[in-house]
């Protein structure tokens, strides 16, 4: 008898430290690819985005679709898949939807990663490239509205795109969603969730990042915080899992102040995400709060935080990453 229990107890110290074993293997891989995620490259992304050549991204305007381009540019290069029917990446949205906001049809950037397990099942990262165009000679560059978001999304993309080709692909797929026309009322999510291309029932989770390279009055002494708005909206399971992946890989401050139903914001109705929401399907939206600059010809790439919004890029990393590769699909329980 004493035998038969030493031997159940050595199985059971074996088992535990090969599953420990994996979970340290698990994480080398999760933290390998986060750091494929640069301040240096966010940079380099986001001076383009910034730049007077793209004349404030206006939806519509030349700017718009020249920032178009360079994305599209992008996820060929990387080699990432084009929806089916999108060869060129671009979801067209015609002049008509704006209601008389855009003086030209206009376009979402769309690429994905097909799932190995659960290809059906999407995770969709998304941020608004448009921006509010010029007055006159001067340029709103919007660094950091969205300039910082759209570069966070290429970054992302990048890292799960080095991920698979190292075959550590997601078990579901994800979609990076780079929305036009959020400037004039959140047009871009609208018409993505009212034409999906993938269907909204098959959609996970939106992680939506709009506006994450600088730092807000309140947090000018600590500045390693984030604002987190929508994730216990529609499931406590996406809330925990945020909250435990923050505390296991990017340590950052989540504040929740502006996702108090009573704040007067109301910071979780006017961003992209809240379409997805509207559908039933559980977000985030990533903030770092307004700031001096917010909407003015001062918001610049040189006032960018770039290793602050490197660490904030890789949360939505890490947290797409859990989302994708998790047994169960999230729960939607509100």
């Amino acid at each position: 008898m004493k035998k038969i229990l030493l031997l159940l107890l050595t199985i059971s110290i074996i088992s535990c430290a090969s599953k420990k074993a994996i979970d340290i293997n698990e994480d080398n891989i999760k933290n390998e690819f986060a750091a494929e995620i640069k301040a240096d490259d966010l940079k380099e992304h986001l001076y383009i985005f910034a730049s007077d050549i793209l004349e404030g991204r206006k939806t519509g305007e030349k700017g718009q679709k020249m920032a178009a381009n360079y994305i599209t540019a992008y996820y060929k290069n990387l080699g990432l898949k084009a929806p089916k029917g999108h060869d060129n990446y671009l979801q067209e949205i015609p002049k008509a939807f704006f209601n008389g906001e855009s003086n030209a049809d206009s376009e979402n950037v769309i690429a994905y990663i097909r799932g190995s397990e659960k290809p059906d099942e999407f995770v969709v990262i998304s941020a608004h490239y448009d921006h509010l165009g010029m007055d006159g000679e001067e340029v709103y560059n919007g660094a950091d509205d969205d300039g910082s978001g759209t570069s966070a999304v290429l970054e992302i993309a990048q890292a799960f795109q080095k991920a698979k080709k190292a075959g550590y692909g997601p078990k579901r797929s994800i979609l990076f969603l780079n929305l036009t026309g959020e400037e004039e009322g959140l047009y871009g999510s609208k018409y993505y969730t009212s034409h999906p291309i993938f269907p909204l029932a098959n959609t996970v989770a939106n992680l939506n990042i709009d506006m994450v390279g600088r730092v807000d009055k309140k947090h000018k002494n600590k500045p390693d915080y984030i604002y987190l708005i929508g994730a216990d909206k529609l499931s406590i399971d996406l809330h925990k899992l945020s909250e435990e992946t923050n505390k296991k890989y990017t340590h950052l401050k989540l504040d929740y102040k502006y996702n108090d139903e009573s704040d007067p914001n109301r910071f979780y109705y006017r961003s992209d995400h809240y379409n997805f929401a509207k559908n039933n399907i559980p977000v985030i939206f990533y903030f770092n709060g307004v700031h001096e600059d917010y909407h003015k010809i001062t918001d610049t790439a040189d006032k960018i935080n770039y290793e602050l919004l490197a660490k904030r890029t890789q949360l939505v990393f890490y947290t797409a990453w859990e989302i994708a590769n998790r047994q169960n699909r999230l729960v939607v329980d509100k």
